[in-house]
């Protein structure tokens, strides 16, 4: 029997645009890609508007998550990459230390930008919907539609159950980390979740470890709380691996404070002080993010690390893979 199930899409949609994906929209592509490929569920998608669920065009949705998949995995072969991808992986296969590959600074006052066409698509193929249409449940992956309980008082009032997941409470238990105001406002989703969620999903026992320690000291019953790993995407399991000239080490993430990256390049410094052309090579791969300022100092102005330590952004899967498959090891000091 064929079952209906609401997915909130707004994250996906507001992502349309994008070159390359952060871990929670890979994590909300694989789930609507779960759904729509599920033989027993019927995935309506749906998005937050003004405190309110639209329902998106389904065709249109289908559409652009197919675009998204083949933009972010990328091309059939490694062979085919260009730009980017193509500058780091010469660097890393050349045995001599030339420029560093860096990619575009952020701008220090950056013009604000407009809505791309097709997000402006999205209002026009989505209406607002009175009631939310029958369904067994709604489904939630990505921190989204959660700054107020409205959409899922609502839920509850039609009989839905509502299935959250929280990727973690990083902005609560270290808000020093994370932009101004994060923390407030993520306390008011972690809140509006386990007041109102029929069910949470987690990625691991230490994320439903801190939202049981959050919902003890704000006095809060959590529902019932499922551990659900995140999975391996095909493209990961691919044998291609980048050719070096010289081992290489790989940092995988957003350049921001928390990461810790100022640390790491310290250390890059002083391994290359003490071991000169002996020094492996540090491959940094994520867009610029909040307070990147000392990581920016390192890269663009020691003359230790010009040609020693790259940074690259947007690039597809099949080059994350094969950049992960010829590291000697991934590094993670946040």
């Amino acid at each position: 029997m064929v079952q209906d199930v609401l997915f909130d899409a707004s994250r996906l949609l507001s992502r349309t645009e994008r070159s390359a994906p952060t871990g929670v929209d890979r994590v909300c592509l694989a789930y609507a890609e779960w759904l729509i490929e599920h033989p027993v569920y019927r995935m309506t998608p749906v998005r937050a508007r003004k405190d309110q669920l639209a329902r998106v065009d389904n065709d249109w949705f289908r559409q652009r998550l197919t675009e998204l998949r083949m933009r972010w995995t990328g091309p059939g072969a490694v062979s085919e990459l260009n730009g980017e991808a193509r500058r780091l992986f010469d660097a890393l296969s050349s045995p001599e230390d030339g420029a560093s590959v860096i990619g575009r600074a952020p701008e220090e006052a950056p013009q604000p930008r407009k809505k791309p066409t097709r997000v402006w698509k999205q209002y026009f193929r989505s209406r607002r919907i009175a009631a939310p249409p029958a369904a067994r449940a709604y489904i939630n992956v990505g921190h989204t539609s959660l700054n107020t309980p409205d959409i899922l008082t609502s839920l509850a009032h039609g009989g839905i159950e509502r299935i959250i997941m929280v990727h973690d409470l990083i902005p609560v238990t270290h808000p020093e980390f994370c932009r101004p105001g994060d923390g407030a406002k993520h306390e008011r989703r972690m809140e509006n979740v386990l007041r109102h969620a029929s069910r949470i999903i987690v990625n691991s026992q230490y994320t439903a470890d801190e939202l049981s320690r959050f919902a003890a000291r704000s006095n809060l019953t959590a529902p019932p709380i499922d551990v659900a790993h995140l999975g391996l995407e095909r493209t990961f399991a691919s044998r291609t691996a980048v050719t070096a000239a010289r081992p290489y080490f790989l940092h995988v993430g957003t350049i921001e404070a928390r990461k810790n990256l100022a640390f790491l390049l310290t250390v890059w410094r002083r391994l290359q002080e003490t071991m000169g052309a002996e020094t492996p090579r540090l491959v940094l791969v994520g867009r610029y993010g909040w307070e990147n300022e000392a990581v920016l100092d390192h890269l663009q102005r020691s003359p230790n690390l010009r040609g020693l330590v790259h940074q690259a952004e947007n690039l597809p899967d099949c080059a994350l893979s094969a950049l992960m498959r010829g590291a000697r090891a991934m590094v993670a000091p946040s």
